[in-house]
């Protein structure tokens, strides 16, 4: 009952994380000396982290280490646990896909910029499958202050969507996505059109949908870690919400 209140996920999906991420070489020793915890603790220890957005010294009493480990174990586990997108087989049929960009408030000033939340911030491009609902891809963080067309074009979601049907809304016009009618002037819609953009706007919140749930992840709404460790969060908590969604 506990791990899933701490970490939002049933201890069936905790071990699948587990087994993903031994398989991805988390269980990697430290040349100085063995770990303090085990590879599950260690593990669950980082789920907590993502979920609560603690500081390092309560992690650290939760589970009798030091604020050094935690911080650590947070840098050797979050890799291996990160989301990446599949590679797709040959003369497979492709699905609808979804884009969208979430902006996640950051202290790190290198990766952030003043945005129009007020706050200093980066911009997460972040892919979805329209029919399943599960996150396909990540992208790494741009400063808050680009437009969703630039993060998309110069991040890497538009190789992850070449030659699919991708909706998105009206931000990224000229990138070659489904977005919806816009008018022309003082010409209304025609009907037709009035509805197409209702549908596309019934679809495309799924994505909302999927950056609300991610963001019962507190790091994701004030990521305190530097350098790569915000694009490693935003994987790793994608990973965990395809595992909480998964049948």
């Amino acid at each position: 009952m506990w791990i899933e209140v701490f970490t939002g996920l049933r201890a069936d999906r905790v071990a699948r994380l587990l087994l993903a991420v031994r398989e991805r070489g988390g269980e990697h020793p430290r040349m100085e000396r063995p770990w303090r915890l085990p590879l599950a603790e260690r593990v669950l220890l980082v789920a907590v982290y993502y979920r609560t957005n603690l500081t390092m010294q309560q992690p650290a009493v939760l589970f009798g280490v030091c604020p050094a480990t935690v911080c650590r174990t947070i840098q050797q586990v979050g890799p291996p646990a990160s989301l990446e997108p599949a590679p797709r087989p040959e003369g497979a049929v492709e699905r609808l896909r979804i884009v969208d960009g979430t902006l996640i408030p950051v202290h790190d000033r290198t990766l952030a910029a003043s945005s129009r939340n007020y706050r200093f911030s980066a911009n997460v491009q972040v892919v979805i499958d329209a029919d399943t609902r599960l996150v396909v891809a990540t992208a790494p963080p741009a400063a808050g202050n680009i437009a969703d067309a630039h993060a998309f074009r110069d991040t890497g979601p538009a190789q992850v969507c070449a030659g699919i049907t991708v909706l998105a809304d009206g931000a990224y016009a000229g990138t070659g996505l489904v977005i919806p009618h816009r008018r022309r002037g003082k010409r209304p819609l025609l009907p037709i059109q009035e509805a197409d953009n209702a549908e596309h706007r019934k679809v495309r919140a799924r994505v909302e949908h999927t950056f609300a749930r991610m963001k019962d992840y507190k790091i994701l709404r004030d990521c305190r870690q530097r350098g790569d460790g915000l694009h490693h969060a935003v994987q790793a908590v994608a990973r965990m919400y395809d595992l909480a969604l998964a049948t």
